[in-house]
Order: structure tokens, then C-alpha cells, then sequence
């Protein structure tokens, strides 16, 4: 190689490596169901990523879209890489989602393997896991839990069956209190917080749920805004319960119950506002080394490809976040110009922008020793994928890396392939879940479907 070729292979790779140390050191439309089944005898497919698909897309580079996705690859978007509002026109390019084609298959980084657990679901959207390794599935639009169990390990469920019906829109599903021995499963319907005793084994509920909170601001399934998805997630201790309630509307000013995350007492007293201006909290979930809660946030819409990012964040305690006068720090919406000039240097700005308009949903984090080391303690988020953008965005599962609780403001595609190469929609995640065996569990409400990822290209990694 020549001294001239070297130092450009050099300067190429300054920027990425220099982030990279960084890191080390800071650190909803759906498809028809068929009848509820056992997933077939599908042979897994391991998705393989190149070394090429490691590099670290920065700036405008990182908004990207789906033609750009692929395991492991990298992105950073920062707050200074925000383009100004309306730089590209407002679009209504909604997905129709197709059954999955004849080969199509999710697509996973070298070394794991994407089997399908189960099909012929309805509407699954956040999957939970009990205790004893029982898979809970909210298939909201039935309203009811569906409790899925593979007691053999062998990637398909023995037991696929209903734990609980008549509920309202559900979603949100926490088994209290933390630890081996839970009494009760609680249930975050769209305008109430209830719960069921409950008991490792259980594959029924034992009755009429029992109403903890009876007044959760209810919502519809409108787009831009009618948010009805309410997650629910206990503090490490187990003195504290935490409810995301998403907006009513895309942009308009509203009471402060909506478009915050509240907190309760166990029981549902103490209610109180925990951080707001949240446009739509639709995950939650607590740190597992620092119990700090975290969110997987949906922003606004309608001022152009890439405004406003979604995010994932550490949530911070009576944190204002924003909505709906401004965005990712003093970024004023020109829909409230000049309206609250009093809150403009008093916002949080999150820690991990997401590409605008991917519907950032469910939230994990993964605490198993099965899949690599640098895995452990990271949180994987689904991005259920875009309706307001030109170039898709979304319609995958990423990876969020952090040292001991401190994200470095980066995030990797780890599940792709819902999208076929000439842009056709067949799948989109948006549950995730860390099974009992280690390995990763997606559900897919355009297919039905709940998708198993697993580890099998090296020893499992110790603890």
C-alpha cells in the first residue's frame, strides 16, 4: 500500500474509531389471522452480517432508510444533525402489509439464528416472560392474554392458550413483585391498570381482574395521535409503578396526564406525574444494574422526513421532554412559535435518537449470559416502522449499547428483514422479551407471528 493510499484509509476511519472509543469510555393496520397454532416445522435461518455492515453511519448518512438496514450496522444521529422543519414535505406513505412472501425471513447478525416460535396469532403486541419461562402475549385487538409455554426448549410451544379475555385494548404486562415468586400479573389496559392473582404455573386467570387504577386517560387507534398503548414497569425495589400514557393528538396542546409517564404506589395510590412533554412512551423498562427507568418514545409527525427522531432514553425524574412546544432540547415546533419561550432552556434532552418516524415500541433489556458478552445489559427496541416519511424507516429490532447504564448516543440494527428489496412490508415488530433460556423473543403483529432469536455461532458466554 502507498504512503498517499494509507493516510486517506486512515483519515477514513479517524471519526468512527474516535466515537467508537468514546463508547467504551462514557459509556396500525395488520394482517388477516388465521386460527392460533404451534409454529410449523420451519427449519431457522441464521442471518449473516458482513464486515461491511459494521461501520458507523453519522450525520445525515444515519437517517437513512430501510435500503440501508442491515445487522449491525451502526447509526448516530445527534441533536446538531436536525434538518430545519418542513426542509422536505409531509407524506402519507403507510405500509400495506402483504402475507410474508415465499422466502422472506428476519434477518440476524453472524452467529444467531431466527426461528419462528409461533403463528396464526391476533394483533400480538407486548410480549412479557413469567418467572417460570411462560411467554404472556397482549393480542390487544381481541382484548386478551395469551399465554404461550415451551417447557422443553425446543423452540415451539407445548401449551398456546388464553390466560385472560375482556379486557380493553391491553398492552403493558408486569408481574409483581420483581423476583422468582410474583403474586399478582398486572395489565395495562388503555384506561385502567388491573391485575390478577397470580402464581408460577397459573395458565388462567382465577377470575375478575381487580381495578388498581381506574382512570387512565383512554385512547383510540387514530393516526398522529389518539395513542392508546399504556405500558407498565415496577421499580427495582418494588415500591413504585410506573404508567407511559401517550398523547391524544399529533401536536396540540393537552392536559398534562397525557403525554407523560405516571407513577403510582403498588396498590395505585400516590399517583403523581413522573416527566412530561413524552409525546408517546409506548415501552418502558428498568435498567437492570442502575434501576433507572427507560423509554422508547414515539415523536410528532408532520414536519418532514426526518423531524422529529424517535427516541430511547433514561427517563429522567420530573423531566420535561418537551412536547409539545419544542423538540430534542430548545428546537421550537413552528406549529407553537412563541407560545411557552419560559420552558425553552428547561428541557431534557434524550439519549438516543432513533430515525424519525420509525415508531419506536417495546423496550427490553437483556440480562442472559447466553448471547455474547457485549450483549449483556444492552436494550433491544422494536421499531414497528414509518407511515409519515418518503423512505421508510423502521420495521425492525435494534440494539442499544451502554456502559453500566450510560448509553454513548449510538444504536445497531439486530433484527432486519421485514421489508422485502423492493420495499414491500410483510412483517413489523413490535414486542421483545429476554426468554428464560436467553434468547430474544419478537412479536410481529404483521404477520402474527412471535419470532425466536438465538445464539449458536460460539460458546455461550459466562457470567
Amino acid at each position: 500500500m502507498t504512503r498517499l493510499s494509507l493516510s486517506a484509509s486512515l483519515a477514513a476511519l479517524l471519526v468512527p474509531a474516535l466515537l467508537a472509543l468514546t463508547a467504551l469510555l462514557g459509556a396500525s393496520g395488520c394482517a388477516k389471522a388465521d386460527p392460533p397454532s404451534a409454529a410449523p416445522e420451519t427449519k431457522p435461518v441464521a442471518g449473516r452480517a458482513s464486515s461491511a455492515t459494521q461501520r458507523l453511519l453519522v450525520g445525515k448518512e444515519a437517517f437513512g432508510s430501510w435500503k440501508d438496514d442491515a445487522p449491525g450496522v451502526r447509526r448516530l444521529i445527534r441533536p446538531q444533525d436536525l434538518p430545519p422543519p418542513y426542509d422536505t414535505p409531509s407524506v402519507d406513505n403507510g405500509p400495506n402489509v402483504v402475507a410474508r412472501p415465499e422466502g422472506a425471513w428476519p434477518k440476524a447478525p453472524e452467529g444467531f439464528t431466527v426461528g419462528l416460535f409461533a403463528t396464526g396469532l391476533d394483533n400480538p403486541r407486548v410480549i412479557t416472560t413469567a418467572p417460570n419461562g411462560d411467554l404472556f402475549v397482549a393480542e390487544s385487538g381481541p382484548g386478551r392474554i395469551r399465554l404461550l409455554r415451551d417447557a422443553d426448549g425446543d423452540g415451539k410451544p407445548e401449551l398456546n392458550t388464553i390466560y385472560a379475555t375482556g379486557l380493553k385494548q391491553p398492552f403493558g404486562i408486569a408481574f409483581y413483585p420483581n423476583g422468582a415468586r410474583p403474586k399478582y400479573v398486572y395489565i395495562a389496559n388503555t384506561d385502567a391498570v388491573v391485575r390478577f392473582p397470580y402464581a408460577n404455573g397459573d395458565t388462567k386467570a382465577p377470575g375478575d381482574p381487580q381495578v388498581i387504577v381506574p382512570d387512565l386517560p383512554g385512547g383510540g387507534r387514530l393516526r398522529g395521535g389518539g395513542h392508546w398503548t399504556r405500558d407498565i414497569v415496577f421499580s427495582k425495589d418494588n415500591k413504585k409503578m410506573w404508567v407511559s400514557v401517550g398523547s391524544r393528538t399529533n401536536v396540540d396542546v393537552e392536559s398534562n396526564q397525557r403525554a407523560s409517564i405516571h407513577e403510582y404506589n403498588p396498590d395505585g395510590t400516590g399517583y403523581r406525574i413522573y416527566a412530561w412533554g413524552v409525546r408517546n412512551a409506548v415501552g418502558l423498562a428498568v435498567h437492570p444494574q442502575t434501576g433507572a427507568l427507560w423509554c422508547s418514545t414515539n415523536e410528532r409527525d408532520g414536519l418532514g422526513d426526518d423531524l422529529v427522531p424517535d427516541y430511547i432514553s433514561r427517563v429522567v425524574e420530573n423531566g420535561f421532554y418537551g412536547w409539545p412546544w419544542f423538540y430534542i432540547g430548545p428546537n421550537e415546533d413552528p406549529r407553537h412559535k412563541g407560545e411557552r419561550p419560559d420552558l425553552k432552556g428547561k428541557i431534557t434532552v434524550p439519549d438516543v435518537l432513533i430515525q424519525p418516524h420509525s415508531a419506536s415500541l417495546d423496550l427490553a433489556f437483556y440480562t442472559g449470559n447466553r448471547f455474547p458478552k457485549e450483549y449483556r445489559n444492552n436494550a433491544f427496541a422494536s421499531e414497528h416502522g414509518s407511515w409519515n416519511r418518503g423512505r421508510r424507516t423502521g420495521y425492525k429490532v435494534i440494539r442499544v449499547p451502554n456502559n453500566k447504564g450510560v448509553p454513548p448516543g449510538e444504536y445497531v440494527d439486530f433484527v432486519t428483514g421485514f421489508v422485502t428489496e423492493d420495499g414491500v412490508v410483510w412483517g413489523r415488530p413490535v414486542g421483545v422479551t429476554m426468554a428464560k433460556d436467553g434468547s430474544l423473543m419478537i412479536t410481529d403483529d404483521g404477520s402474527n407471528s412471535v419470532w425466536r432469536v438465538s445464539y449458536t455461532g460460539k460458546s455461550p458466554a459466562k457470567p
